[in-house]
């Protein structure tokens, strides 16, 4: 069968490819085109455009580049419809896919699936009118959605589990460096490492890094790491990092993550990533206008907090720092009681093993994949 997937940032390039190589694996015949990444283009099949060209992150970025996120609309579109799949996939990013599936239902009978689902449940929840018209299967990574999807909107979805679960996992099995290598081979010394985890988008790099950096600085008997994104080249980071010691490593979240005693981290997937490999973390999410926001947040999200750690666990296991809050005093007293405090670390890391195990078993990739093959089979 053929497979067209869009996604439009590197979580959604990492967790595609692994659904792809399950596919492959159910589906001997799978033909793939994607908008994209390197991580998908390394599975096979044909990449029509990268995702680093298409991700505007924050309401200035996008409208200064609505002729060019106009265009890629367009130029997907046409494509679909052109090559005809025998499904459209859909990974997460829902600004710019659930207008495409809006087009795709309107002009043809390409079934819709939506792997990862938009997460309507912090804010813009109207937009399940648009999920229900126009997408076939929803499938869920998050176990807290079933009960808003199916409980709340009567819209059956398929929880598949998190595939971060399992690709922190697979790592987990197959890494072997110790803590000494690992310095060695990045250029670090002895003491301990805190991790920061800014982003992988420019915006939220701008907006959270020079704060980060501010606050952990002070920690002299420790030694800063800062993970860099894929797509960003190391010139955009000097421009923040000024005279700040830190080292900026590529390709190793994961490794940083297995060797940090502490990590400030930009919510999203990183948060649930730094959970799973058990460092205690702050989550630091700067935004301009900070009263604003922070007002807009309570008048307009739907959820207490903002953090996947959180939100699974529902309730606060790692300290949420947004908006107006989110200051380098504040970075500073938090990661001091994350050093420090045996006790708070200790509840943090019961928080974690609650988090596991609401996850459930690794497998999300290739349950989806099977769920997938066997409903296009009866179609």
């Amino acid at each position: 069968m053929k497979y067209y997937l869009i996604v439009g940032e590197a979580s959604g390039d990492l967790h595609a490819s692994h659904l792809m190589a399950e596919l492959k694996k159910a589906d001997a015949c799978a033909e793939f085109r994607f908008l994209g990444g390197d991580l998908m283009a390394a599975v096979g099949g044909t990449l029509v455009k990268h995702y680093r060209d298409m991700a505007y992150m924050g309401f200035i970025p996008v409208l200064l580049h609505l002729r060019t996120i106009f265009a890629n609309m367009r130029h997907c579109k046409e494509d679909i419809m052109q090559w005809k799949p025998d499904v459209l996939i859909l990974v997460d990013y829902p600004g710019f896919n659930l207008n495409i599936a809006s087009y795709v239902r309107s002009h043809s009978s390409i079934p819709i699936y939506y792997y990862i689902a938009p997460k309507i449940w912090a804010w813009k929840e109207y937009r399940i009118k648009n999920i229900k018209r126009d997408v076939d299967e929803l499938f869920s990574i998050l176990p807290f959605e079933v009960d808003f999807f199916e409980g709340k909107h009567h819209y059956p979805i398929h929880y598949v589990g998190n595939p971060t679960l399992d690709e922190v996992a697979a790592f987990k099995a197959g890494y072997r460096e110790s803590f000494e290598d690992f310095a060695r081979a990045n250029g670090l010394d002895n003491r301990p490492v805190i991790a920061l985890l800014a982003g992988s988008r420019k915006q939220e790099i701008k907006d959270n890094l020079p704060d980060m950096l501010r606050a952990a600085s002070s920690f002299t008997d420790h030694q800063l790491v800062l993970a860099g994104a894929p797509g960003i080249a190391p010139q955009y980071y000097d421009r923040f990092i000024g005279q700040a010691r830190v080292k900026v490593i590529f390709g190793q979240t994961y490794q940083l993550l297995t060797h940090a005693k502490a990590a400030l981290v930009t919510s999203g997937t990183a948060t649930l990533e730094t959970a799973l490999f058990r460092v205690p973390q702050v989550v630091c999410y700067h935004t301009p206008v900070g009263k604003l926001i922070s007002l807009l947040r309570r008048c307009l999200l739907k959820v207490r907090y903002i953090s996947l750690v959180n939100l699974i666990a529902d309730r606060e296991v790692v300290k949420e720092l947004v908006a107006d809050t989110m200051t380098v005093e504040q970075i500073w007293r938090e990661l001091e009681r994350i050093l420090y405090d045996d006790g708070y670390r200790n509840r943090m890391q019961e928080g974690y093993e609650l988090v596991a195990r609401r996850l459930g078993k690794p497998g999300a990739p290739q349950v989806a994949a099977r769920q997938m093959v066997e409903l296009l089979s009866c179609v």
